[in-house]
């Protein structure tokens, strides 16, 4: 767990109104801040390759946000310089009927990253605490013990190597209507907009009452929440690049030792 002033402080009440989403930090604006998001980029880099090589741990990155709050954005910046080959990015759409015959957990454990593998969840196990919950697609008996079943879940891949943070990106409502709208007025992101994007708009505080809860219940030491400003776009992928940076680096990843001596060794 690194320490933030975006961190969800485990087993502490967190209130969304506590973040300002316009928020920029130690930074005035973006160019500002451009030097040290591409010092996290390059940290990055050098660090996946040995994690990689090291491989006795596993990186899992989740992301959620509500419609418009910019994961596909922050997804495509922050491992815009990674190696694909260690790297797998996983999202998460509306259950198949294959997996709706399984428990909620079922298809999120199967793309969960390998050791020396970076794995990212545009959304995630967390869908199951808030769409459903908004949505009223389970009841209240049911999903409120999915809590402690992600705890659980959570802490099991932490003992077996995997190292999780977890990104909540937080919007404005007023800015997620700037967003909605820009989709509109622009002819090549009509792709993007969907009119049900609307309806899910209208929840929106039931929506902020679920990440509430969500995020105070499971942020936990070993998969901590933090919650991003996120309105300023660079200042969302530092807060992330960062993060991620500082939680690599905690795991000190060093190359594997060689079972011969090199300089023994002549190519010919």
């Amino acid at each position: 767990m690194i320490d933030s002033p975006y961190l969800v402080q485990p087993g502490k009440k967190f209130r969304l109104n506590d973040i300002d989403p316009n928020d920029t930090g130690r930074f005035k604006n973006k160019q500002d801040a451009k030097p040290a998001i591409e010092k996290n980029l390059e940290s990055l880099w050098d660090l996946q390759e040995i994690f990689r090589a090291d491989a006795r741990r596993a990186l899992l990155v989740v992301f959620q946000a509500m419609d418009t709050g910019g994961k596909d954005g922050a997804i495509e910046h922050v491992f815009s310089g990674v190696d694909p080959q260690g790297c797998i990015v996983h999202s998460f759409k509306a259950p198949s009927q294959e997996e709706l015959a399984h428990d909620y957990l079922w298809r999120i454990h199967d793309h969960c990253p390998e050791k020396g593998m970076i794995g990212i969840f545009n959304r995630s196990h967390y869908e199951s605490v808030l769409v459903e919950r908004v949505k009223k697609i389970a009841p209240e008996e049911v999903w409120r013990k999915r809590y402690d079943h992600i705890n659980h879940f959570e802490k099991m891949l932490s003992d077996e190597g995997t190292m999780i943070v977890k990104f909540y990106l937080h919007i404005s409502k007023d800015e997620q209507k700037k967003r909605l709208q820009a989709r509109l007025d622009d002819p090549h992101k009509h792709w993007k907009f969907n009119p049900g994007d609307l309806v899910e708009r209208k929840r929106w505080d039931d929506y902020m009452l679920a990440f509430e809860e969500a995020l105070t219940k499971c942020s936990q030491a070993h998969a901590p929440w933090y919650c991003v400003p996120a309105n300023h776009k660079w200042f969302r992928n530092w807060i992330i690049s960062d993060t991620i940076v500082r939680t690599l680096k905690a795991a000190k990843p060093q190359y594997p030792a060689v079972s011969f001596d090199p300089k023994s060794i002549h190519v010919t």
